[in-house]
């Protein structure tokens, strides 16, 4: 991974600095950003990131999602990653790695109907070219607190005693341990008084083909008076995100870009708003783009020395929905 500073860590720290609002959007491997004011903003973008909105005014009412297929690859093809990931991790270069996939799927509904309908705490469109609609909040800043919420651990919520299961899996504990033990020292490299406020809740996910339990952490830190001025340093510090790379960090980057099917763009990057005084931010996963007339769903997991290949490919194939909820459906 390319650590040289890109162009734009210094635009955040410009904007910052003039407390002026803007929207930002940062690809996985840190190389490509969106970074506009909001007085600016391209009209192509939308976002919902909580309580921040931009929205087409003359946006159509979206159809109701009919049809929605997809097109997994097969778990021989899934294995070939899975192995090289696990080879390393064996070989003691990393702790736990996040492998991704693409889905081909086919769908009624446009990428700006799927933002329209869809339901998340973070959504992004650029129009025609991908949309996204997280879960995931990578980072906060408020009146000098940051904040991170790091999310890991899957389970279908029908299953039976669901809740309980994923709390007492041994895999998913180890995994959440490792993440929740990374950010608490990514914080620490931009914060103090870093520390782990909620370990392991609950969260509920609605999506069009069932209902997901997925679990999180809250851990915080203080910032000095100038982090204003430091965003896009602090930005560039804390990417890429430890929920959808992995630790150590370095070695475990490497992993991926030697063991996954191509590169990600914007897939785990991050993206958010900065209102002039506080900061919100989420994590690009739950994502379609389209390519070549093409719709691509991307998705992934943690891989840790207790994972299975099939366990691991359940996983992925899972989180390839949109979080509508039945009743939006005919």
């Amino acid at each position: 991974m390319n650590k040289s500073i890109p162009s734009w860590v210094g635009t955040m720290n410009a904007l910052g600095t003039a407390k002026t609002p803007f929207f930002f959007l940062i690809s996985f491997d840190m190389q490509s950003s969106i970074v506009q004011p909001l007085s600016m903003l391209d009209e192509n973008i939308c976002y919902k990131i909580n309580e921040f909105r931009h929205e087409s005014s003359s946006a159509k009412k979206p159809d109701k999602l009919t049809h929605f297929k997809s097109y997994p690859i097969s778990i021989d093809h899934y294995k070939e990653a899975f192995d090289k990931v696990m080879n390393r991790i064996l070989y003691g270069d990393s702790y736990l790695v996040n492998l991704t996939i693409l889905t081909p799927i086919t769908c009624n509904l446009s990428l700006q109907d799927i933002y329209a309908t869809a339901h998340a705490k973070y959504k992004l469109l650029l129009k025609d070219k991908l949309v996204v609609f997280s879960p995931e909040c990578f980072i906060k800043i408020i009146d000098n607190t940051i904040y991170s919420f790091p999310m890991k651990g899957t389970i279908d919520a029908a299953l039976p005693n669901a809740a309980e299961t994923l709390l007492n899996d041994e895999k998913e504990l180890s995994e959440h341990y490792t993440i929740v033990d990374l950010i608490r020292n990514d914080l620490s490299i931009v914060a103090r008084d870093v520390k782990v406020t909620k370990f392991r809740f609950i969260d509920r996910i609605h999506t069009n083909e069932k209902e997901l339990l997925q679990t999180s952490s809250e851990i915080c830190g203080l910032l000095s008076d100038d982090y204003h001025s430091r965003l896009g340093d602090i930005f560039h510090s804390l990417l890429p995100a430890g929920s959808i790379s992995g630790a150590p960090k370095n070695a475990t980057l490497d992993i991926i870009s030697k063991s996954e099917f191509d590169s990600r763009g914007f897939y785990t990057g991050v993206f958010g708003i900065y209102d002039g005084q506080n900061l919100d931010s989420g994590v690009a996963i739950r994502y379609i783009e389209s390519s070549d007339d093409q719709l691509i769903y991307r998705s992934g997991g943690g891989i840790t020395a207790m994972s299975t290949v099939e366990s691991e490919y359940t996983e992925s194939i899972n989180k390839v929905y949109v979080p509508i909820g039945r009743k939006h459906m005919d």
